[in-house]
C-alpha cells in the first residue's frame, strides 16, 4: 500500500508548516492537528495512510495519543512515527513500546523523513 494521505500532529504552527511543505513537494496530501483531540477528530473524518506524532504537546502528549491510536482496532494498521525533539534513547524505547514503528528527532532532515515514509510503501 503506497503512503499518500499523512496526518501530521504538532502543536507547534511553524513545526506543521515545515514538515507539511517537504511532504507536499513530495506528492503526499497531507492534514494536520494541533493536539490530541484534533488528530482524534481528523482519524474520524479519514483514516490517513501514515501519522507523523510529536511527544510534547498540552493535554494528550504523543507518547498517549499514539498508545490510544495503535490499539483501536480502526487505526492498528496506521503505522505512526514519533516525530520529537525528545532524543534521549529511552525516548524511543518508550515510543516504540506504545506502539510507534519508528523515530526521528527534529529538526528533521527531510531526505530522512521521507526514507522512513517510504519505508511503509
Amino acid at each position: 500500500m503506497a503512503i499518500q494521505k499523512v496526518l501530521l500532529v504538532d502543536d507547534s504552527k511553524t513545526e506543521l508548516h515545515h514538515l507539511s511543505e517537504i511532504l507536499h513537494k513530495r506528492g503526499y496530501h497531507v492534514r494536520t492537528a494541533e493536539n490530541g483531540d484534533e488528530a482524534m477528530r481528523r482519524l474520524a473524518e479519514e483514516k490517513p495512510d501514515l501519522i507523523l506524532m510529536d511527544v510534547v504537546m498540552p493535554g494528550q502528549n504523543g507518547f498517549q495519543l499514539t498508545r490510544a491510536i495503535t490499539r483501536d482496532p480502526r487505526f492498528a494498521d496506521v503505522p505512526v512515527i514519533m516525530c520529537t525533539s525528545k532524543n534521549q534513547e529511552t525516548d524511543k524505547v518508550w515510543g516504540m513500546r506504545q506502539g510507534a514503528r519508528d523515530y526521528i528527532v527534529k529538526p528533521v532532515n527531510a531526505d530522512e523523513l521521507v526514507a522512513k515514509i517510504k519505508a511503509f510503501d
